[in-house]
């Protein structure tokens, strides 16, 4: 009888051989249990702990999942009500809150360094008719790094992950307590901030620290670097280069794994842009990219000398052609990028003068002021674009594949960047959003971005973010609902 790994296509002699390797290497570590992982909308990992002998049915047959949790706003409440018959007809394969299928990754099969004899796996959703789900979000980012692919060309990546690690003071899981989002840990700071890269403030958090470095390094993630942020509390990851779904994978574990191996320690590890907390530093995710010739393998990014009567303010004097139209396909595309890039409501008080965040659709030169920091030169095979438009909680995977189908219409159309800017915060570009609604409403209207990720894909995630904000503008306290909102679980 066909498997239902088979019926999706996904049966070969390579996964097969995987999967008899993962079995042989679960039996020889006497593993207690597998993680089944996957990451939600929001950029959170969702799963199922099965035990060694369910193992080999699940990745042949798949996980059952109830189907309402890619309907879900950051608060888990439901945008859709899937117990109308006009659901069936919206969105077909989710009325009812019917299940779906999790079909796990046998490659992506790793040991988790923070919790004893277990094992884990990324897995991607399924309808049960053998149909990919398409607001599966590592199915977008495949989907479009197949149409880069299909234009000659692949992405890498390079994550610099700024967030913040606190004590927990009280845990606050009085069950009389209990509310819906739940009350977010008491907590005080591991270091005062105010001292970048400080030697004191990192020996203060060195048992933190070497949490965070022990778990990157046991789920084999390329950590380069642990630094002191400037902020209160406030750290960096810096990881080497990957290509680009390897990275959004390391993104989505590295989250995942120091959350839960720091909350084991009594520590709380958080990814939300700006904690609740006065004179804090907001957080953001700055991703380095460039896109590789796949005839070559040489960045396509980079090229041999400036051309001809430019000077570094013009993007062709350290940028290749298809690296200034790839930049000039950001910055067209900058507000829209913003709802993805930065997806919350908390996220959009971090665009604000001097702050090492951006404010307006401009790039620079090595300018961290600027949206697009233009990093390298003429000869240099490290020449890259770094998007400073990020938060630490998005999901890397939208991310990503709206960077690369912003990046491709910047190539079919010949677009050309302006000069760079050498006062981010002085001049007057284009602004950035003010709100993520205002982002929302860039994002629904950009005809690049609904071709590329699917108008499907574009209204669905628009409808989820659409709820948490019409929540937030409704709530009467909104300090105390971006307290239980965000802080405590992202």
């Amino acid at each position: 009888m066909m498997t239902f790994a088979a019926r999706c296509g996904l049966s070969d002699y390579g996964r097969e051989a995987a999967i008899e390797e993962l079995l042989r290497s679960v039996r020889a570590r006497k593993l207690e249990r597998v993680r089944i992982g996957w990451c939600d909308t929001h950029g959170v990992m969702r799963g199922k702990t099965l035990m060694p002998d369910a193992l080999h049915d699940a990745l042949d047959n798949g996980v059952g999942m109830v189907g309402t949790m890619l309907l879900k706003d950051t608060s888990d409440r439901t945008a859709w009500p899937v117990f109308d018959a006009a659901v069936k007809a919206q969105l077909p394969g989710f009325e009812f809150a019917g299940n779906l299928m999790l079909l796990p990754d046998p490659a992506s099969f790793h040991t988790l360094p923070w919790a004893p004899e277990t094992g884990a796996m990324l897995a991607q959703a399924w309808f049960a008719d053998a149909r990919p789900v398409p607001f599966d979000t590592r199915g977008v980012l495949q989907r479009a790094l197949q149409a880069l692919g299909e234009a000659g060309y692949a992405m890498r990546c390079g994550l610099e992950v700024e967030f913040h690690i606190y004590r927990i003071t009280d845990p606050r899981l009085d069950p009389m307590n209990a509310a819906w989002p739940h009350e977010p840990p008491a907590v005080q700071m591991l270091h005062p901030g105010y001292h970048l890269l400080s030697e004191e403030w990192g020996d203060q958090a060195e048992e933190a620290l070497r949490i965070v470095q022990a778990t990157a390094q046991g789920l084999r993630l390329p950590l380069r670097s642990l630094e002191i942020e400037l902020g209160p509390s406030q750290f960096e990851a810096v990881f080497d280069v990957m290509d680009a779904l390897a990275a959004a994978d390391a993104m989505v574990l590295f989250r995942n794994g120091v959350r839960q191996a720091l909350r084991r320690a009594g520590y709380h590890a958080s990814f939300v842009c700006r904690p609740p907390f006065p004179n804090i530093m907001s957080s953001g995710w700055h991703l380095h990219h460039s896109v590789i010739d796949r005839a070559t393998g040489r960045n396509a990014f980079t090229r041999e000398e400036p051309a001809s009567g430019t000077t570094v303010l013009d993007a062709q004097h350290t940028l290749s052609a298809v690296g200034a139209q790839w930049l000039a396909g950001l910055l067209e595309h900058a507000p829209a990028l913003a709802a993805l890039c930065s997806p919350t409501v908390n996220a959009y008080g971090r665009f604000r003068p001097n702050a090492l965040a951006p404010q307006a659709v401009l790039w620079g030169r090595d300018n961290r002021g600027a949206m697009l920091r233009v990093v390298g030169g003429a000869g240099d095979g490290a020449t890259r674009i770094e998007n400073r438009l990020g938060e630490p909680s998005a999901n890397p995977y939208l991310t990503m594949a709206a960077h690369i189908h912003a990046g491709l219409d910047g190539l079919r159309r010949g677009l050309q960047p302006p000069t760079a800017t050498e006062a981010p915060y002085a001049e007057q570009g284009q602004a950035l959003p003010k709100s993520l609604a205002e982002a929302l409403a860039a994002l629904v209207g950009n005809a690049a971005l609904r071709g590329g990720l699917g108008d499907n894909v574009v209204d669905w995630f628009a409808r989820l973010k659409a709820s948490e904000v019409s929540r937030h503008e409704a709530a009467t306290d909104k300090t105390e609902w971006d307290r239980r909102e965000y802080f405590g679980r992202l």
